[in-house]
């Protein structure tokens, strides 16, 4: 398994949906569905990928007390 990478910021589009999020030690942003590939393979150390029924994909940071490592809140949405 390759070394595990921490999601550190995010990209909402207009409807607020995140789009992109950037890793620790990128400049640039990765595709929502590569990130989500990504934490599939174990490789995002606070972030996994999210499916069930009827909702969309979507990725989602690991669950503690604290909001500002929440993807809406690094996408300025909160």
């Amino acid at each position: 398994m390759s070394k595990q990478r921490k999601v550190v910021g995010a990209r909402a589009d207009s409807e607020g949906d995140i789009t992109h999020v950037r890793l620790e030690g990128n400049q640039r942003f990765t595709s929502i569905k590569k990130a989500m590939e990504l934490a599939d393979r174990g490789e995002l150390s606070n972030a996994h990928s999210v499916r069930r029924g009827n909702a969309k994909p979507h990725l989602r940071t690991n669950p503690d007390s604290r909001t500002r490592n929440n993807l809406d809140h690094m996408a300025g949405d909160t």
